[in-house]
């Protein structure tokens, strides 16, 4: 089993602190939720998992199986086994869909060895097939001229194609409708298993109607302010957020 452990982390961009002593530790077969307000640190967190530079660590760490993260680039992070989706995918100009899968997949391979092109495009057609992609889209550009849907099902395409040991979602569910959401979902239900830890973020309780959670946590003003099962999304649901603002820390059922 894997694990990632986040240790009282601080993080400020442009002098401001945004995340303030946040600690949280998730492994391999888990789904993590982390649900909040507007401008609680959500975002800032998965960006920083990433290894965004324009966020800057000022105290605290990320470790993956015991070795610390912060020092790495975004491409050994991801190498090492970990995989970031994005709120807003990010548009590739020129670069097909299959062009991109297949180098972020023969990066991963040890010197000299070759990745094979018809066994490429079997588990791509495969994968495309459960998240309703159309064959065409291995031609375009990756995200150009995609709708919302197709760029979030697209991220979760590349999820499936390289089976990262952690995978953080950042809001995937924005922006979708109910049908593309779904279709989402279904994906990332069928990578879950014991091989893979996931990291949701979310503001809203209906993603979790589809993925459902073995833990939620809360976070407010850059913390976790109360972690939980997965009944807590729905508390959330039905109270919001405002109610939590004068509730000190508080854990519950989580590891």
């Amino acid at each position: 089993m894997s694990s990632i452990v986040i240790d009282d982390l601080h993080v400020s961009v442009a002098d401001k602190e945004i995340i303030q002593g946040l600690s949280l530790e998730f492994s391999t077969g888990e789904i993590h939720a982390v649900m909040g307000p507007n401008g609680s640190g959500k975002s800032t967190l998965a960006k920083v998992m990433a290894g965004h530079p324009d966020y800057q660590v000022t105290r605290g760490e990320i470790l993956m199986d015991g070795v610390s993260i912060l020092e790495m680039e975004p491409d050994e992070r991801s190498r090492r086994g970990l995989f970031m989706a994005f709120q807003y995918p990010m548009e590739i100009p020129g670069v097909s869909n299959a062009n991109f899968l297949r180098a972020a997949l023969q990066a991963r391979l040890p010197e000299g060895e070759e990745l094979d092109a018809i066994e490429f495009y079997q588990r791509l057609y495969q994968k495309m097939d459960l998240l309703d992609i159309r064959r065409e889209f291995t031609g375009r550009a990756v995200n150009e001229g995609f709708s919302g849907g197709e760029k979030k099902r697209n991220e979760i395409l590349q999820l499936a194609m390289l089976e990262p040991t952690f995978a953080v979602l950042d809001e995937t569910d924005s922006g979708l409708d109910i049908d593309a959401l779904k279709v989402v979902a279904k994906g990332v239900n069928t990578i879950c298993g014991p091989g893979i830890g996931i990291l949701l973020i979310t503001h809203y309780q209906r993603l979790l109607n589809y993925i459902v959670p073995d833990f939620v946590h809360v976070m407010s003003e850059g913390r976790i302010v109360r972690s939980g099962g997965k009944e807590l999304a729905l508390e959330l649901e039905s109270k919001g957020y405002d109610w939590l603002k004068a509730r000190k820390p508080e854990t519950v059922g989580a590891n």
